[in-house]
């Protein structure tokens, strides 16, 4: 207790010198006051009632549109659980779990980007970093070529199990030698092992071409043929995920100066970091396995949740979940609308919205600090 009053008398010692400093420099430029908190938090309010908005819209359009077109009253009838016509049948079959797949993948999976980059504190980390998707394509391919399941349901579990895996070998690594598992070893270890792990995915399939032609549908990341069950199956983990993010968003915030600072006001800097790990793999595990491997989500996501929310990770995240699930279901409804009567998969779709949106991020001028 006292190494940590300690080391905040030095840090609040250090900032009022370092304000000092400023006000006796004739050419600093003048300080503009800063943004009131109050309409801060009235803006990051309504954007996040908007974006719930949009949420409900575009699930609504993804009950309705499709390569069969079903009109409002059936979409109204399945959601209220009565018998009704052959379509309130089929949606409440088909695109109800759907649906909600999509918006609990896409949520997962913007909740999984942000963490990872806060846990980094870099803005071009992905989830896929830690090796997650590289370990969940490994198990499902040992699942389908060696276990001869062919569903996705059976898939579910070796992929969350291969995830989980990778996650506990990438932090060992990490965590071996002084100081512990910092960002930058997670991120090398997680390379290293993703790397293995392709390059014995890529072995299995050109020497099983049997495998390879089951292996292709999952890889290319997609919602179609998924039912209720699959939902079911991952609920538990996203919920869990979500529950270990919550709990890391106050620590993260001070963890943003650095883990030594962190560290003198108190953080538990080893098991926030912990706690981020797993909720990571237990959010994007469980989407990898349930919908395949989906790209730019958890990349482009945060990015958006940080231009509205500011840097506080609570709103962060919140505004991350709901722009995850607005962009997965929002893709997967225009892969649906454009190829009709067939459809182009959400993980072809995502890259095409993805990507130029991150370009547009990156090359936005940044605002000078005041």
């Amino acid at each position: 207790m006292e190494t940590v009053d300690t080391g905040r008398a030095s840090a609040e010692t250090e900032a009022r010198r370092r304000g000092a400093e400023v006000l006796e420099d004739p050419s600093a430029a003048p300080r503009r006051p800063g943004p009131d908190p109050a309409r801060r938090r009235r803006l990051r309010v309504l954007a996040l009632a908007l974006g719930i908005a949009l949420v409900l819209l575009v699930a609504l359009a993804s009950l309705l549109v499709g390569a069969k077109s079903v009109g409002p009253h059936a979409a109204w009838d399945a959601l209220a659980g009565r018998p009704g016509t052959a379509d309130a049948r089929f949606v409440r079959a088909m695109r109800l779990p759907r649906t909600g797949l999509g918006l609990a993948a896409g949520g997962a999976l913007g909740l999984a980007g942000a963490l990872m980059q806060a846990l980094t504190r870099n803005p071009l980390a992905d989830p896929g970093i830690l090796g997650v998707n590289a370990g969940a394509a490994a198990a499902v391919v040992v699942a389908i070529g060696f276990a001869g399941l062919t569903t996705f349901t059976g898939y579910v579990w070796f992929a969350l199990a291969g995830a989980a895996a990778v996650t506990g070998l990438v932090h060992l690594i990490g965590a071996a030698g002084a100081g512990g598992a910092t960002p930058a070893r997670l991120v090398l270890a997680g390379t290293a092992v993703a790397a293995a792990l392709t390059a014995l995915t890529s072995t299995v399939l050109l020497m099983r071409p049997d495998v390879f032609d089951a292996f292709r549908f999952w890889t290319v990341g997609s919602l179609a043929g998924r039912d209720a069950g699959t939902l079911w199956q991952v609920l538990p983990f996203l919920a869990a995920g979500v529950l270990l993010a919550g709990v890391s968003a106050g620590p993260l915030d001070v963890m943003a100066i650095g883990d030594e600072g962190a560290a003198a006001l108190g953080a538990r800097v080893r098991v926030t970091r912990l706690l981020v790990v797993v909720a990571v793999t237990l959010l994007c595990g469980a989407v990898t396995a349930a919908v395949g491997p989906v790209a730019f989500v958890g990349l482009a996501v945060p990015h958006l949740a940080r231009a509205v929310a500011g840097p506080d990770h609570r709103w962060i995240f919140a505004h991350a979940t709901v722009l995850g699930a607005l962009l997965l279901l929002g893709a997967d409804v225009l892969g649906r609308a454009v190829a009709r009567p067939a459809e182009l998969e959400v993980g072809i779709v995502t890259a095409f919205l993805g990507a130029p949106a991150l370009i547009a991020l990156t090359r936005r001028p940044r605002r000078r600090r005041s």
